[in-house]
């Protein structure tokens, strides 16, 4: 293996076992997303889905989801 890419290696291990030893020791207190991410991630997706729900069903908005029988070629015309 090149030195290089050998140091580089020794590098990211120390820094990640750093980073695991420095996040063992640091006491995790509750913060807002611990509390209430997963309530605004839903309360986010029922608003969406209420809106989106009434916009397809009472605005009248014709969707022409398919064209077909509703598309038809016109006659061509020889010059």
């Amino acid at each position: 293996m090149l030195p290089l890419a050998r140091s580089a290696m020794r590098l990211s291990a120390r820094g990640t076992q750093w980073i695991a030893a420095r996040q063992s020791h640091h006491k995790h207190a509750s913060d807002f997303h611990d509390k209430y991410g997963n309530v605004i991630l839903l309360g986010g997706a029922l608003f969406c889905v209420s809106i989106w729900g009434y916009v397809a069903t009472q605005t009248g908005i014709e969707w022409n989801l398919s064209p077909v029988g509703k598309v038809t070629p016109k006659e061509w015309r020889e010059k």
